[in-house]
Parts: C-alpha cells; sequence; structure tokens
C-alpha cells in the first residue's frame, strides 16, 4: 500500500512507501495512476534514480516519447530524457535564453504552460526528477485545470465549451522578427513549426472532468475572435488559472520526482533561478498523449509539423 498524503485544497499529493528505482508491482502501478488521476501531481522524495531507472519507472504508466520537439536529449543513449538546466541551452543556443524569454513575456504569467500544447496529441503526463538543486529557490507550481474551469460561472463554461485555440510555441513572448537576441529562438521553431488548434475546454479522457485547455506560453489567438476580443477572453482563463487557490508550490531537494498529469495542469518553473549562484539540473521523460476532444465533439486538428509518434513507432517530431 502507498501513503498518500494531500498537500494542497485543490492539487497535489506527496507519495510514500514506494521505491521507484526497483520493479513495481501492479497493485502499486494501479493505486500510484489513481492517485495521479485524483490529485493531477503527485511528489516523491528521496528516490535513487538514474536515466535507466527513471525511463523504467515511465514505461509502467505509458508509451515515451522523444525528449522535446526542438532540444537536444540529455545523452544519445537516452533519447526519452530532456534535461531541465539552462546550461546544455546555452550552448545550444549560444546565449542566455531564459533571460531573453523573461525580457520578452507579454503578461507576468506568460512562463505558464502546459508540455508540447502546440503538438496536435501533447504528451499526457511528464515525469521530472531533480539531481542537483540549490539549496534554496528554483521551485515549480502546478495549477489544476480542471478545478480552474470549474471556478468558471456557468455563462462563461458554457461559451468555453465552443471555442477551439491555436497554439504555437513563443506565443507569449514578444519575439520581434530582426531582433539579434531572438532570432536563434525563432528559427529553432520556424524551421519546422508545430501548430494545433485545440478545444479551450477538453474532455479528460480517463476522468470525464471539464479542463480549461489553455496556457500563456503557448496560445496565439483563440479561432474566430477578433485580436482584441481573443486577448480579452484569454486574460480573463490565464487569470483564472494561476489563482492561488488552484495552485501548489514543491520544493526541490535531490531525489525528488514529480509526476503531473499534463491533460489537466499547466506549470511554472521559478524565475528566481537568475538570482542564485548554484546549479540547478532536473531530467524529464514525457508520455505519449492523444488528441484533446472539446465537449462540442471537435477533435484537435494539426496545422503543422508531426504528431508526437512513441520511440520506436515512428519519426519524432523534432
Amino acid at each position: 500500500m502507498i501513503d498518500v498524503r494531500r498537500v494542497a485544497g485543490n492539487i497535489g499529493a506527496e507519495i510514500y512507501g514506494v521505491d521507484l528505482s526497483r520493479a513495481l508491482p501492479a497493485e502499486t502501478v494501479s493505486a500510484v495512476r489513481a492517485a495521479l488521476l485524483a490529485h493531477k501531481v503527485l511528489f516523491f522524495r528521496d528516490q535513487t534514480l538514474d536515466h535507466a531507472a527513471h525511463i523504467a519507472f515511465a514505461r509502467n504508466f505509458g508509451r515515451l516519447t522523444y525528449a522535446h520537439p526542438y532540444h537536444k536529449p540529455a545523452a544519445e543513449e537516452f533519447p526519452e530524457i530532456l534535461t531541465i538546466d539552462p546550461r546544455p541551452l546555452e550552448d545550444e543556443l549560444g546565449r542566455d535564453h531564459e533571460e531573453v524569454y523573461r525580457r520578452r513575456r507579454r503578461a507576468h504569467y506568460s512562463g505558464w504552460h502546459t508540455d508540447v500544447s502546440p503538438a496536435v496529441n501533447p504528451p499526457a503526463a511528464g515525469i521530472l526528477r531533480a539531481a542537483v538543486v540549490p539549496e534554496y529557490g528554483g521551485d515549480t507550481q502546478w495549477t489544476n485545470l480542471a478545478a480552474a474551469y470549474a471556478g468558471l460561472s456557468d455563462p462563461i463554461r458554457s461559451f468555453a465549451d465552443t471555442l477551439h485555440a491555436e497554439h504555437r510555441f513563443l506565443s507569449g513572448f514578444q519575439m520581434l522578427p530582426g531582433d539579434p537576441e531572438v532570432e536563434a529562438l525563432v528559427k529553432m521553431t520556424e524551421s519546422d513549426p508545430l501548430i494545433a488548434i485545440h478545444p479551450v475546454v477538453r474532455v479528460h479522457p480517463e476522468t470525464g472532468e471539464k479542463v480549461l485547455f489553455v496556457n500563456p506560453s503557448s496560445v496565439a489567438r483563440i479561432v474566430g475572435l477578433s485580436t482584441v476580443e481573443s486577448e480579452h477572453l484569454l486574460r480573463l482563463f490565464y487569470e483564472q488559472l494561476v489563482r492561488p487557490e488552484y495552485t501548489v508550490r514543491f520544493r526541490w531537494e535531490p531525489g525528488s520526482v514529480a509526476f503531473w498529469d499534463n491533460r489537466a495542469t499547466a506549470h511554472l518553473a521559478a524565475e528566481d533561478t537568475a538570482r542564485i549562484p548554484a546549479r540547478r539540473t532536473l531530467y524529464r521523460v514525457t508520455l505519449l498523449g492523444d488528441r484533446p476532444k472539446g465537449p462540442d465533439g471537435f477533435e484537435s486538428e494539426l496545422v503543422s509539423g508531426r504528431p508526437f509518434a512513441a520511440l520506436g513507432e515512428g519519426a519524432p517530431v523534432r
């Protein structure tokens, strides 16, 4: 039996009594899956995982994707693993990309995101483990998008049920053409653009919950509305999903693991890492997802790029 301890009113639970580095019996896997669906993000402490064990644990819950559409994996022999650390990207892009993002946010909440939502089938879940973390700072927050939807008034929920939104990378940031500081970032995404139209409200494929499936980092517009109308309505949705009562904040320690339902959450890495003179390295894998479906029957449509494929089942999105 696993020990599930809730950590916030609407989202999050810490899990005790399980060693993620070992082969898990079916009943433990089922219990963890049930806890994930109930609490949206699970936290494990004092785990000892390397890349291989991380991948083995994740495979209990589904097929894995390539690390990221645009970024290199942690190692060639582990194409599932993405390194969350500014240094590899600085080497790859030749600049402090996080500072470029910070100075070009369209709003204070622009960093909130659901992983790879511009894919027509965004990942079902993410599993992130901490290898090296500072003594303070660098926390991560998650928000419950089902609770955010439920907290809207009836008329707004009914309207949202009928809407569809275009998702593309860097939408929450002002990346102006000709700006030398952003050319590498823009080139990275425009060389093989990944764009999808998703329902603004998706029906969770396992729980049946309605989820406010928008995020300020990657939603470009609501389809069919004017620019002004779209921006006003999206601002309302974003202010709703970042309300503190729908969120939980996690303090990382070496050996910590977070496992979240990417279909029902958005998350944010605290932007205080630039002020912390210490290394922060985490590793992530993502589980293959399905095409979101809305209450109106709309199924997500691919505009550009390719669907995510499970490793070994076709060319990965890169």
